[in-house]
C-alpha cells in the first residue's frame, strides 16, 4: 500500500486541540495573551501543534477555546495587508512564513464556555467530529517532528481499533508529577495494553513507569462516557476518568499505549517553556549556529562561575 493508500484508508481524519486554559502558570505575560500564542523560538507553540496534526493526516482540526483567544483565531486566518505588503516588498520568504499558519490544515475554533475540566473541553467536540474516531493534542506536549508519533498512534487504532493513549517512561522519582498507566506487555516492545489510569500516584503506589503524555487518539464511544461521568479532581470532568473506565473493560473497545521514546518538550511550565526554547533553538536552520555558539560560551562562563 503506499503512503497515499494509507492516508485515504484511516478511519481518523480530524484532531481536537483543547486551548481554554487560562495560563495562570505564566501571568503576567498570559494577562492580555493566550499561553497558546507564546512563542517557541519564531513560532507560537500552537502552531507547532497544528502542523504535528496535518503532518499525520489529520487536516481537519478543531481548536476549542476560551474567552479573551481571538489572537488564536488571528494566527490562523489570512492577514491580506500584511500579505500585500510583503508581497510588494518582494519578501517572499517571510511571505511564506506569514501563510504557513493559514495554509497548514482546515481550522476550527469552538468556546468550551464553562472551565469546566479536559473531558469536558474534549465533549464539547462531539458535533463537530461526529460518529469518527479522533485525535486529541493538549498544546503544553510538543513532539519534535522528527520523531513523529501520532502517526504510529493512529496506525494502532486502526489496527486495533482501539482508544491509543501514548505514554512515556519517566524516572520513579518524577511519576506523581503524571498520569500513570497499569499495563499489559504485547508482542510489540513498543505497545502495551491498558488496564487501568491512575492520576499523579506517589511513587510507591505507582503501576508502572508509564506516564500519559499529551496524545490521544479516541473512539467515538468516549462521548458517552464523558457525558454520564461525575465531577472529579477539583470538580471537573476529568478526561483521565473516562479513559479509566474504557481501560478496566467497560466500554466498547479496548485502551492500547505507545510508549513514545523521541524527543519531546514540556511548554506548560515556565522553565521547561525556556529549555524548549533553547533546544528547537539550536536546531534552527536559520539561528542554530548563533545560539549554539552562545550555549556553548554561557556554559563555559556558568561553570567558571560556580567553580
Amino acid at each position: 500500500m503506499t503512503e497515499t493508500q494509507r492516508q485515504s484508508a484511516r478511519t481518523v481524519t480530524k484532531a481536537v486541540i483543547p486551548a481554554a486554559g487560562l495560563g495562570t502558570r505564566f501571568l503576567p505575560a498570559t494577562k492580555a495573551m493566550p499561553k497558546e500564542m507564546l512563542p517557541i523560538v519564531d513560532k507560537p507553540a500552537i502552531q507547532y501543534v497544528v502542523e504535528e496534526a496535518a503532518g499525520a493526516g489529520l487536516g481537519d482540526v478543531l481548536i476549542i477555546t476560551g474567552r479573551n483567544k481571538d489572537n488564536l483565531l488571528n494566527h490562523f486566518d489570512s492577514v491580506p495587508e500584511l500579505e500585500y505588503t510583503l508581497e510588494r516588498k518582494g519578501d517572499e520568504g517571510k511571505l511564506g512564513k506569514v501563510n504557513e499558519s493559514s495554509e497548514v490544515a482546515e481550522v476550527h475554533f469552538l468556546r468550551q464556555g464553562q472551565p469546566l475540566g479536559l473531558g469536558h473541553a474534549v465533549g464539547r467536540a462531539r458535533r463537530h467530529v461526529g460518529n469518527e474516531s479522533f485525535a486529541v493534542l493538549l498544546g503544553d506536549d510538543l513532539i519534535d517532528a522528527r520523531d513523529p508519533l501520532l502517526d504510529r498512534m493512529v496506525a494502532e487504532h486502526d489496527a486495533r481499533n482501539a482508544t491509543v493513549i501514548a505514554l512515556m517512561e519517566v524516572p520513579t522519582e518524577s511519576i506523581h508529577l503524571y498520569g500513570c498507566a497499569a499495563v499489559e506487555p504485547t508482542e510489540d516492545p513498543d505497545v502495551v495494553r491498558i488496564t487501568g489510569l491512575v492520576e499523579k500516584p506517589s511513587a510507591e503506589e505507582a503501576p508502572s513507569n508509564l506516564a500519559v503524555i499529551g496524545r490521544y487518539v479516541l473512539r467515538p464511544e468516549i462521548f458517552d462516557v464523558i457525558d454520564d461521568l461525575e465531577p472529579g479532581r477539583g470538580g471537573e470532568i476529568q478526561l483521565t476518568d473516562a479513559l479509566n473506565y474504557l481501560a478496566e473493560g467497560k466500554g466498547e473497545g479496548p485502551v492500547y499505549g505507545v510508549i513514545f521514546r523521541g524527543r519531546r518538550y514540556d511548554t506548560g511550565d515556565r522553565a521547561d517553556w525556556i529549555k524548549a526554547n533553547v533546544l528547537l533553538g539550536v536546531d534552527h536552520a536559520e539561528l542554530g549556529a548563533e545560539i549554539s555558539d552562545w550555549v556553548i560560551d554561557f556554559a563555559e562562563k556558568l561553570r567558571a562561575q560556580r567553580a
